[in-house]
């Protein structure tokens, strides 16, 4: 079994989403000894944005030299996501949404051919076979009974992400309102950590 391991905060070590990835990746690991792990830190190495040059060069066109190291981060990234079993990927909101790494890492991985594709009833997502465990963490409260539900766009973008992909059922474990108050984010960890600790393996 193979796991890919993805961290897109930029808080490194103060960062509750990496300790809640961490927390799932170690609870997998101990269940399945032999998983085959592989870590991607999107801040440590970062993915350049999508340019007009990438996007050219992927209908086709001749790719100038000095993109050759981006076509080559491309394909590394997308591989190791269509080789993964697993996905566990840890998404702190930034301003309401993904990280801008988050949403460059995930440009490379939706690709038509590779993990969807268009036919006569529409888009039709080709990874499906994944388990794709998200830990999210959110400076405030955004449940839909509340007035802020309106400014969530983690969740619900990666449930759509992950959807028109095939995956329809990703699994999310939510740290909220770190940013209330010290008990706040201290609860808020604590109780993401044990639902980490508690999830089922397979």
């Amino acid at each position: 079994m193979k796991l890919l391991h993805i961290d897109s905060s930029v808080l490194g070590p103060h960062s509750v989403s990496r300790q809640v990835s961490a927390a799932i990746v170690d609870r997998l690991r101990q269940a399945t000894p032999s998983i085959d792990v592989v870590y991607r830190d999107l801040t440590q190495t970062p993915l350049a944005h999508l340019s007009g040059s990438h996007l050219a060069a992927a209908q086709g066109a001749p790719a100038p030299a000095e993109l050759g190291p981006d076509l080559a981060a491309s394909a590394a990234v997308l591989n190791e996501f269509l080789a993964a079993d697993v996905v566990v990927i840890g998404a702190p909101m930034y301003n309401f949404t993904i990280p801008s790494q988050l949403k460059a890492w995930i440009d490379r991985i939706l690709v038509a051919g590779k993990t969807f594709q268009y036919g006569a009833n529409g888009p039709q997502g080709l990874a499906g076979a994944k388990r794709v465990i998200v830990a999210i963490s959110r400076g405030g409260y955004y449940g839909a009974d509340m007035p802020t539900a309106a400014g969530e766009h983690l969740e619900t973008y990666l449930r759509w992400v992950f959807g028109f992909i095939g995956i329809t059922d990703p699994e999310f474990i939510s740290a909220d309102g770190i940013q209330v108050g010290p008990d706040h984010r201290e609860k808020a960890l604590a109780g993401a950590l044990q639902a980490a600790t508690s999830l089922q393996a397979a």
